[in-house]
Parts: structure tokens; sequence; C-alpha cells
């Protein structure tokens, strides 16, 4: 009975009631009665051999450390505002691979890490499966959200709205939403819609080789080919002037640089019973402009293979050999210029117990581009002791492949579209994490103004069955700041 108590108590802050105060008059609580702050910080950490920018191999490596700070401000007795920011900073030898020739991170060629303008030639000309030290192998990615939220008078309905701002090195993007939560049935039934349109804004970077190729007017013997020898596959240097010298398939510059996206969600939340809620939604996500990444190689299955290194022969490329020579790449990837995504999806959470919840997730998703994808998500929270919940979790997530993939040098060239990016291949990936939370509802322990309402640390494992694996470790705290 005490720890149901105390449950009603956490529910206190999202019901809406009045009562009289001692003139007479009525008093109707705020919708949200303190400042509020919520900080999350997580290490993310992925290995793989399926890399998207050199062409469906290489090395995925990949470090991520995030914060994501949310402040949430009352406003008067109905409003609520927020404020949103993340920073993410990342190290990937995937992206280093831009320009594989700045020198390879495992001390082989080149240290110097100015920019990608810097190649090595010889035996560490370069390699997709280590990192090089050019300047795309790291970036900071940033967004700050503002959002305003409005109660009315009798709380059953909220209305808000929200403007984003994104930026990392390659795009920038603006956003803008609105939304509407009406509530019936005594707050047992929940509706919700909303809506966000992202505009966005290629700063596109190339592949070095193809970049280099376009701005030279297709000329091999300046700036980044002068000075290097070009192999074919039986690893015999090639004349860089002849006719069946290496280039490009198709013309690479991209002329519009815009991607929009369009999104529409609806959700309805329902109490069931004392021990039950459900609730359903689904989202409809249309995106047009260029869809694809100008970063990612693709090779062609129908033309000849062509290398920058020093290997007199040059058997099927692999981590094992040849580490010594590149493959020059015979295009980037060329997606649909439009693309719908529709996911359709269930919650189901249920009381078994006094001190067991279990919290269940199904969705279904489909695509216009032929991905169909089925995720279940099973998590138990256990309560410890009164302030302690553990809740291990398992998710199992498939997916068929997109039409337009395939893996390395499989593509042919007389396709339209073509990605060798194994996100859009057909696999299937499981996730198991613990996580351990401290709640302390009447916020006791203190940071000078700052009252601790709950702590949460988290850890899951991530495997794919195409060999990506992942961990990510993130610590949460979220405060109320006293008046």
């Amino acid at each position: 009975m005490r720890n149901l108590i105390i449950s009603l108590i956490t529910l206190l802050p999202f019901c809406a009631f009045a009562q009289e105060s001692e003139d007479g008059t009525a008093f109707k609580k705020r919708a949200l009665e303190n400042t509020e702050l919520s900080i999350l910080t997580s290490f993310y950490t992925q290995d793989g051999k399926n890399a998207a920018v050199t062409g469906g191999i290489g090395s995925e490596q990949l470090n991520d450390y995030a914060t994501n700070i949310l402040v949430s401000i009352p406003v008067k007795q109905d409003g609520i505002l927020s404020i949103d920011g993340t920073i993410s900073a990342y190290t990937s030898a995937s992206s280093s691979n831009l320009n594989p020739w700045s020198g390879a991170s495992n001390g082989e060629g080149d240290d110097d890490d100015d920019d990608d303008d810097n190649y090595t030639t010889g035996a560490n000309t370069g390699t997709p499966w280590a990192a090089s030290s050019g300047a795309s192998r790291q970036d900071v990615w940033t967004n700050l959200t503002v959002g305003y939220s409005r109660s009315s008078e009798d709380r059953n309905t909220i209305y808000s709205g929200n403007m984003s701002v994104a930026n990392e090195y390659d795009y920038f993007s603006l956003g803008v939403g609105a939304g509407l939560v009406k509530l019936f049935n005594q707050k047992n039934t929940e509706l919700g819609i909303t809506a966000n349109v992202y505009l966005d804004n290629w700063r596109p970077e190339y592949a070095t080789e193809i970049k280099t190729y376009i701005e030279n007017g297709g000329d091999l013997n300046r700036d980044f080919f002068e000075g290097t020898d070009i192999l074919d596959q039986n690893g015999n240097i090639i004349n860089k002037m002849s006719v069946n010298a290496w280039k490009p398939t198709r013309n690479i510059l991209i002329n519009d640089t815009k991607r929009n996206t369009y999104a529409a969600s609806l959700s309805l939340f329902q109490i069931l019973g004392k021990t039950t809620q459900v609730s359903l939604f689904t989202d409809i996500v249309y995106q047009t402009g260029w869809l694809a990444n100008p970063m990612q190689r693709v090779y062609f299955a129908d033309k000849s293979n062509f290398y920058i290194g020093t290997a007199t022969s040059i058997p099927f490329y692999s981590e094992e050999r040849n580490k010594g020579v590149f493959q020059l790449a015979d295009d980037i990837e060329r997606l649909p210029n439009n693309r719908l995504k529709i996911p359709i999806g269930i919650r189901l959470n249920q009381y078994i117990t006094e001190n067991l919840v279990l919290r269940s997730y199904y969705r279904y998703y489909f695509d216009n581009w032929g991905i169909t994808g089925h995720t279940l998500n099973a998590e138990l929270a256990l309560k410890l002791a009164q302030k302690f919940t553990l809740y291990p979790n398992y998710r199992l997530y498939t997916q068929t492949a997109a039409d337009y993939f395939a893996p390395f040098e499989q593509h042919l060239s007389t396709e339209e579209f073509y990605t060798s990016d194994f996100d859009l291949s057909k696999f299937s990936a499981r996730q198991v994490g613990l996580g351990l939370k401290y709640t302390d509802i009447f916020t006791k322990s203190h940071i000078w103004k700052f009252g601790l309402k709950n702590l949460t640390l988290d850890y899951n494992y991530y495997n794919r069955n195409t060999g990506l694996k992942a961990h990510i470790i993130s610590l949460g705290a979220d405060f109320i700041i006293d008046n």
C-alpha cells in the first residue's frame, strides 16, 4: 500500500484539479510547479566491416560522446517553456576515409592532421580498414530546440510549438513544429497529433578522388593524382591519359543541395484499468530532395577496377591483402529524390505485482524504397527498494533490404539508383540492456538549489548479424530547481 501511495503522488503533477483558497477564490494548479533540469550524457562505440564511405567494406569504427540538456520553465499558470540542446562529438574511421590518403591513424603513412589536402604514396597509400588522420575523421553535431506548450483552464487541452536548428560539417537544418493533445474520459484517454517540418541544406563532401577529378576537368596529372601511379586490376601501371583510364561513371557534383522532411504523428493513449495502459501511434514521414549521401562510394561489377598504390598483383580486395592500395570509386551513392516512411506501433504497460511492471512495445515499418521492418521491445521494471528500480530490457529488430541496395561490387552501372550502405540492407539486430534508476519524489537530496528528482544509469549492447557491434553507456539526472 505504501508503494501504491508513492506511485499516486508521483502522478500528481500530471493531474489537474481545482480547489478553494482561503479567501474562497478558485485555486488552479500550475502546469509546472518549478523549473526542471534534465541532463543526459552518453558514450557510444561501434565497430564492423561494412563501411558505406568505402563502398560497403572497411572499418565502421566510431566513438561518440553526447550530452543533452533540457530545461523546462513554468510560464505563469498554464505555460511551459522548454530549451533542449544537444552536443555530440564523434571520431570515425569510416568518415575519415573520405580521404584515406591523408595518413593512417595506426601509425602508417603521413601524420599530418591539418586537413584533407595531404596525401601519401607508396606502401602506406591508404586502406578502408583503418582510420586516416584527415579532418573528416571527427566532427561535432549540435542541435537546439526551443518549445512552448500551453494548457487550457481545465487541463484537458495542451497546445505546443517548437523551433529547432542543427548543424554538422556537411549539412545545416532548420525545423518548426506544432502539436495538440486532448484528454477525455476523466483524463483516462489522451489523443495527440503533431506536425514537423525540417528544411536541410547539404554542404556536400565527396570522396577525394572524385572531387579532384571533377575539379580538374578529368586531368589525372594534376593535384591529387600528380606524382602517383594508378594501377589496373592486375597491378600494372596504366597510362593516365588513355581512353580506358579511370574516371567516375557519371557527372558527380550535386546542384540541388536541399533535403526537406515533413512529418506528422498521431497517438492514442488509454488507461484500460488499474493495472493496464495501452497506446497506439503512427507516423507519416515524407522526404524530398537529395536523399543520398555524397560521402558514400559505390563500386560496379561491370566496370574495371583501378587502384592507387604500389602492389604488383591485386587479388580480391580484403582486409588481409594489399593494404598498400586503395580502389578508386566508380560513383557515389544515388537514391530517389523522394521517400515515404510509415511506422505503426503499440505500447502496452502491465502492472504485474506491487514491485514488477512489464513495458512492451511493437512497431511495424514500411517505406516506398522496399524496406519493411519489425521491432519488438520488452522491459521489466523491478522495484528493489522504495527508491531504486532495476530495469533489464531486450529489443529485436529485423528488416528487408531496400530495392536499391547491393554489397561491394555487385551493382551494375546501368542501374539508375544504387547504394552499398548496410543500413539499407537486409539484417536482424538484437539489443540487450540493463538500467538502474534512483527516484526521490520529494527531492530531499540537493546540490545548491537543485533538488535531485531521479538518477539513471544504463548500459546496452547492440549486435547486428552483418557483424556490426556497439556498446552504449548513459547517465541521466533530473533536477527540480527551487524557486
